[in-house]
């Protein structure tokens, strides 16, 4: 372990898990119809109590971006959750792209969902993450749909070059976004800045397709040279080895399932590492850059 992560042990970085099963991700649209969900096993309630046991593990607590499809068919599992002391936001209701949705479907989406989950927890939910972080450039209208929708923070941007998601003039680190409709602090997955652009290593695909020592020292250089909190994503899927085999594209295949057999030992070895805790713990929202938000870049 270097001497740079031992002098940073006392920074305190952000765990976030998407909740949604393993048909859901968006690379799976094309061969997994929505019509499809209802009839494949669902595997999300024990794939998530993996999830659970393993941070309970190392007394770590994460922000959990619920699917509302999830809440919706397994209340209880929004329960649990909550009772082991993490923070619940939501993750949408069908796991659909912004865009695709549109202003309309997406406010439509988004307010069922939130709706779903703060009926169960008899509280507000305050945090939200978009499908894919497919909040980008040209979407500027879902923001103002989440800050009227009561929303106090988004975690739907990927500063990166992708084919499905990504806004890489977008700033790296947790800003105040201003809109019309008022305003709403971004928390943006984590990169690091490298022969002049982003790389994603916040988790999820990243976590699996990379070797384990990428993964630390990019955490150690966010904490260190930028003295920031990482902000890592991970799927209760990912634990699942079991998960059934869907047919699709080979590049959706190779995302979703290269390295599962690695991801608990991978997650073990990060907990151990670092220190994690939800979104609202391990982030001061006071004092933070105020930025327009109106498809032009801001700093990396």
């Amino acid at each position: 372990m270097s001497a740079n992560h031992n002098s940073n042990k006392a920074l305190v970085n952000v765990l976030t898990i998407d909740v949604e099963d393993y048909f859901h991700p968006n690379a799976m649209t094309t061969t997994v119809p929505r019509a499809d969900w209802e009839r494949l096993p669902a595997r999300v309630e024990g794939s998530t109590h993996l999830m659970l046991d393993l941070l309970a593990e190392h007394g770590v607590r994460a922000t959990f971006f619920v699917l509302g499809w999830v809440a919706e068919r397994l209340p209880q599992l929004v329960d649990e959750i909550a009772g082991r002391g993490h923070e619940i936001a939501c993750h949408g209701y069908g796991h659909r792209l912004v865009s695709e949705l549109g202003p309309e479907l997406f406010r439509e989406d988004v307010m069922r969902a939130k709706a779903i989950l703060e009926d169960r927890l008899g509280a507000p939910v305050v945090g939200f993450r978009a499908a894919s972080y497919s909040l980008v450039r040209t979407t500027p209208w879902a923001i103002d749909a989440l800050i009227e929708a009561g929303f106090e923070y988004d975690s739907s941007i990927f500063p990166i070059h992708h084919d499905i998601y990504g806004y890489p003039g977008f700033s790296r680190f947790a800003v105040r976004i201003q809109r019309p409709a008022g305003q709403i602090v971004e928390v943006p997955a984590s990169t690091v800045r490298a022969f002049g652009r982003n790389w994603p290593v916040a988790g999820g695909g990243y976590f699996r397709l990379l070797p384990y020592w990428m993964t630390q020292r990019a955490v150690e250089r966010i904490n260190t040279r930028d003295a920031a909190p990482a902000i890592v994503y991970l799927h209760p899927w990912e634990l699942d080895t079991a998960q059934p085999r869907l047919p699709g594209p080979m590049t959706a295949r190779f995302r979703q399932y290269t390295n599962l057999r690695h991801t608990r030992a991978r997650i073990d070895r990060l907990l151990r590492d670092f220190r994690f805790a939800p979104i609202r713990e391990a982030l001061s929202f006071d004092g933070l850059p105020v930025r327009a938000f109106d498809g032009a870049a801001t700093e990396p």
